[in-house]
């Protein structure tokens, strides 16, 4: 399999920069190797080494899932608040008439064709 080129926009890149260096910070603290912790991850030490580089290719449920192992709350909520803003999202979603809620799979980058 190739790997993509992801181009990152700054703040995104800052962002994963940021992240990585928290998750890598959470984990020394712990005491925690990247062997131990890739294990609990269930994961390659490679990509534990990636997450804390702040590289775009690992997907976004295994950094969430090395976030939480490690303690480092996401988008400054610890995991109740995280719990109650997702259900606050949804009850919104929810009030969104169906026709708005649905994706439409005839656009392409929202634009017709």
């Amino acid at each position: 399999m190739t790997k993509r080129t992801i181009t990152l926009s700054r703040p995104s890149a800052d962002a994963l920069a940021v992240l990585g260096q928290q998750l890598h910070e959470a984990r020394a603290d712990k005491g925690w190797s990247v062997i131990d912790t890739a294990g609990r991850l269930g994961v390659d030490p490679r990509t534990v080494r990636a997450i804390e580089q702040g590289l775009p290719t690992v997907s976004i449920g295994t950094v969430f899932n090395a976030a939480f192992l490690l303690g480092v709350n996401l988008f400054g909520l610890d995991s109740h608040e995280l719990a109650e803003a997702r259900r606050r999202g949804e009850a919104t979603l929810a009030l969104l008439p169906s026709r708005m809620r649905q994706a439409k799979r005839d656009r392409f980058d929202g634009i017709d064709f």
